[in-house]
């Protein structure tokens, strides 16, 4: 685990030991936003604290965030808290934006999730949590608005292990509850830290612990030191023999406990009444790891095979991963970058390892939300941002020599609604084709695809919302007024039965140089989520090694709309095994042609079928109406999963199409009158039935 140290210079040992790179995440409206704005003022770094509700806060920046007092966009930072240096990112907590989330915890080595003390545990959360299990990322759990009424910490921690499967350990234990919540008990110093949310500047004060806390601060003390002494020697032996650890001996356990992925600690607070962020700040400082404390992720040489470790060592060959794209109205694109090997410096030539291209930087930029400073250089472990680039998208690898190493790419997950748009003039189809582009370019859950039968453009996204503000980014950034359809299911196709023997075969002669192209392929199911995997197999040159990336492109292309009814196909393996060629006639879009055909008879071959998003739908009612609610999900062809409790209130967990889910929120707010919430997230792709899977092929023929 972690890096030799021994190999690093001393410098760059001192400055990664005192760097933490996290991102706070959360489910929407769990309080992370507001956490993050008091993490930027008690460590200085803002001198007034921000409000959502009045649209002031530093890292929702943009117009849409602060209008509807939502987080769109990750947005970086760097501040200092006890001389250690943090790259804090905060991230979306609306499903809708999802993506934000998995390209930040890709390059991060910790993260801070926020629970709310009322909510506990919310579909968004679990999203988050499997996301950041993906990424091997160790984490703090905070469990914030403890000040709310109907809140219990003791019920969100009991949630985070059984929903979640952790073993999570409190740190701390709320002092108080709901109006009469002070502060916490800390269990590692067996203290009481008592805080005047009035004064958000006042150092919170020690104390002992109340007497009518001492019990239940014992025991959570024992299971803390039980929870995390399998992970460290010295505090076994001490656990064993009944002794009680000291104060440095109880947090290094912590610690090594938390990096190894074997507990969770758990902290509490109240963000909004500057409840409990100093003690957040300092867990981050004392259990998060630093760059050296976690493994860089490997790389693969994509010739060779193998796979390559790169150390953080500033001094070392350069490795660096675009992990972001933004859009700025004054430096063009910004390229967030997280640098694992060696130093990025302004003005030099690089070689972007995915695109096999050089690419020039021309400044390089530490950021601060959407404001920005000119740095020379970003070292082994730093996140910074470039300007300059022109062939990079998110997830290219970045190299300083022509090298076939890469980082292994961020995977997204596929865009569950569509909508056709068109410009509201023709003056406006350039504007709106580079809004487009650039909008693609910064986000990879957003598509575009042009239907070349009806000549309509359909955008895709993960959701009303996602597709919504992406509109409005257009009239606001663009100025462009596009017309939009109303918002659709985004269907995909599949295939159900392997099919061992494809050919593709693209032959013209029309006087002169002909065109040649032929391949044969096998054609199968591929595992949910892994999208479309193209593997060469040829072997003895019966196809030139120059022309099989053409008949990968080939593949890819036909995969954007497939033979059933157009949708884009999924979740299939392809493998090229034999083919031929003619010396004069072949060419690249020849073999390109042929893998479309390929392609498009190997899916009618092997019996096609229609799949619909399925989404997790989480609501959260009085007991009364239940039964409206249960019969009406069942209706929209919903599976309830599980029925719950929540305080007072019942969770009803059911799987249902998206197709169904459009107006819920009027039909729920009539059914429960205005009493239930909802919220919803994709969870899978499913076989359409064949009675809707009918209709949908005859009016897209009719159509």
């Amino acid at each position: 685990m972690g890096t030799d140290v021994h190999q690093l210079s001393k410098e760059s040992v001192d400055r990664l030991t005192m760097t933490r790179n996290f991102g706070v995440v959360a489910h929407i409206d769990a309080g992370k936003t507001t956490t993050s704005e008091r993490i930027l003022f008690y460590t200085g770094r803002i001198h007034k604290i921000g409000d959502i509700d009045e649209g002031t806060t530093t890292l929702d920046w943009m117009a849409q965030e602060r209008e509807r007092g939502i987080t769109i966009t990750a947005a970086a930072t760097t501040c200092f808290w006890r001389e250690f240096r943090f790259n804090l990112i905060d991230t979306p907590g609306h499903v809708d934006f999802t993506a934000e989330v998995e390209r930040s915890l890709k390059v991060l080595d910790g993260a801070v999730v926020v629970f709310c003390g009322v909510g506990g545990v919310e579909p968004q959360s679990e999203t988050v949590w499997r996301q950041a299990d993906k990424y091997r990322v160790p984490r703090l759990a905070y469990v914030n608005k403890l000040d709310r009424t109907g809140s219990d910490f003791f019920a969100v921690l009991k949630e985070i292990r059984e929903r979640l499967g952790t073993k999570a350990v409190p740190l701390q234990i709320p002092w108080g509850r709901e109006d009469g919540f002070v502060g916490n008990v800390d269990l590692v110093r067996l203290k009481g830290v008592a805080f005047d949310s009035a004064s958000p500047s006042k150092t919170p004060e020690l104390a002992e612990i109340p007497a009518e806390l001492r019990e239940a601060a014992l025991k959570a003390r024992h299971e803390l030191i039980e929870g995390v002494a399998e992970f460290d020697d010295a505090l076994m032996e001490k656990f064993i023999h009944d002794q009680e650890p000291t104060e440095d001996e109880l947090r290094r356990g912590v610690r090594t406990a938390c990096i190894k992925h074997g507990v969770v600690p758990v902290l509490c607070g109240a963000s909004f009444r500057n409840i409990g962020v100093q003690p957040l700040l300092d867990a981050i400082c004392d259990y998060l790891p630093s760059p050296l404390d976690v493994p860089n992720p490997p790389a693969h040489n994509h010739v060779s095979g193998e796979e390559v470790h790169f150390a953080p060592d500033e001094n070392g060959p350069l490795a660096a991963l675009a992990f972001k794209v933004a859009s700025d109205p004054y430096v063009g694109k910004l390229f967030f970058v997280r640098v694992y090997s060696g130093t990025l410096k302004s003005g030099e030539n690089i070689f972007n390892a995915t695109k096999r291209r050089k690419e020039r930087l021309s400044k390089l930029l530490r950021m601060h939300a959407n404001k920005q400073e000119l740095v020379e250089e970003i070292r082994a472990g730093d996140i910074g941002a470039a300007v300059g680039l022109k062939s990079t998208t998110t997830g290219d690898t970045l190299l300083r020599d022509d090298n076939p190493t890469v980082f292994e790419r961020i995977q997204f997950p596929e865009p569950v609604v569509s909508m056709f748009i068109e410009p509201k003039s023709k003056a406006d189809q350039d504007k709106l084709s580079m809004a487009l582009g650039r909008l693609q370019d910064e986000d990879p859950t957003f598509q575009v695809n042009f239907n070349q039968e009806t000549g309509q453009t359909l955008i895709s996204g993960m959701g009303e919302l996602h597709l919504d503000v992406l509109v409005d980014r257009m009239r606001r950034e663009f100025s462009v007024e596009p017309i939009t359809g109303k918002p659709q299911v985004a269907y995909k196709e599949a295939i159900t039965q392997p099919v061992e023997k494809v050919e593709g075969k693209h032959i013209k002669q029309t006087g002169g140089r002909g065109q040649y192209g032929h391949v044969v392929c096998k054609v199968e199911p591929a595992p949910s989520k892994s999208g479309i995997t193209f593997i060469n197999k040829v072997v003895g040159g019966k196809i030139p090694k120059e022309f099989i990336p053409a008949v990968e492109d080939g593949v890819m292309s036909a995969a954007k709309a497939g033979p059933l009814a157009g949708y884009p196909v999924i979740d299939v393996t392809i493998t090229l095994f034999d083919g031929s060629y003619h010396d004069v006639d072949s060419s690249e879009i020849a073999f390109q042609m042929a893998g479309i055909e390929a392609f498009r008879q190997g899916v009618l071959k092997a019996k096609p079928v229609l799949m619909e998003p399925i989404m997790l739908v989480e609501v959260v009612l009085p007991e009364e109406v239940m039964g409206e609610i249960i019969g009406d999900l069942q209706a929209r062809r919903g599976r309830v999963e599980a029925i719950t409790q929540r305080a007072s209130s019942r969770v009803i967990r059911a799987l249902v199409p998206l197709a169904e889910m459009f107006g819920y929120a009027s039909a729920i707010r009539s059914l429960s009158q205005g009493r239930a919430a909802y919220s919803m997230e994709p969870a899978t792709y499913e076989q359409v039935p064949v009675n809707i899977t009918a209709k949908l092929i005859g009016g897209k023929k009719s159509s």
